[in-house]
């Protein structure tokens, strides 16, 4: 089981967060823009260095660990934007990534294309011909293609339309029931709490509250963030 655990991390001035992901589940980041979401997840990722704290992976610290090695030890990374490679194939963005043997990749293939069926008939296809829903289910597909036990997620419901959204948080949950920890940063509230297993308010990078989705919901933290 793997388990994560960031020890008063500060990703901003005077910021930190003390969180425990304990094994498999949804955990959503909620917080408007500024608030620290993506530079926690890039913190996590190895992409820039906490200003403080302690970050562990199934008991280890990982805090001098480079991005390829936190990568190698089952961290997933799907960014903001999707950045798929536009002018490589469905197929070949999604094999790229995977260092495994031939079986195993073609294991992982079917798998992602069991949970994107989508993608099946568009493998063939360049990236940048792809919808915009369609490019995002492909970016969440190749961080899984690395074999992660904890997939980390940034913004993954940006620019789709509310059905996409749906459908795609609800792949999200079939992973976290499949066994993987997923840590997504998100500002679609509603969508993101009905699929999450934990819900945490980020504000100018300090933790403000975490807990149940129904606990969230209504609770001050989470309107003054937002709202102001």
């Amino acid at each position: 089981m793997t388990a994560l655990s960031l020890d008063r991390v500060a990703v901003k001035r005077d910021g930190d967060v003390t969180l425990a992901l304990p094994g498999p589940g949804v955990t959503v980041l909620l917080g408007p823009n500024g608030a620290g979401k993506t530079e926690l997840l890039e913190t996590i990722m190895g992409l820039r260095a906490p200003l403080a704290g302690t970050i562990r992976l199934d008991g280890a610290d990982i805090d001098r660990w480079p991005a390829e090695r936190r990568a190698r030890a089952g961290i997933g990374w799907c960014p903001e934007g999707r950045r798929v490679f536009p002018g490589l194939t469905v197929a070949e963005n999604l094999e790229l990534v995977a260092q495994a043997p031939a079986w195993e990749r073609r294991r992982r293939l079917a798998m992602v294309l069991d949970y994107f069926p989508a993608l099946r008939d568009r493998q063939g296809a360049v990236a940048w011909t792809l919808s915009g829903g369609q490019q995002q289910m492909l970016a969440v597909g190749r961080a899984l293609m690395t074999a992660p036990r904890l997939l980390l997620l940034d913004e993954p419901s940006r620019g789709l339309a509310p059905v996409l959204v749906a459908e795609l948080f609800a792949v999200l949950r079939r992973f976290a029931d499949a066994g993987l920890v997923v840590l997504l940063a998100e500002q679609a509230v509603e969508a993101a709490l009905t699929v999450a297993d934990r819900a945490a308010v980020l504000e100018r990078g300090r933790l403000e509250v975490i807990g149940r989705p129904d606990e969230i919901r209504d609770h001050p933290a989470l309107a003054r963030s937002f709202l102001g």
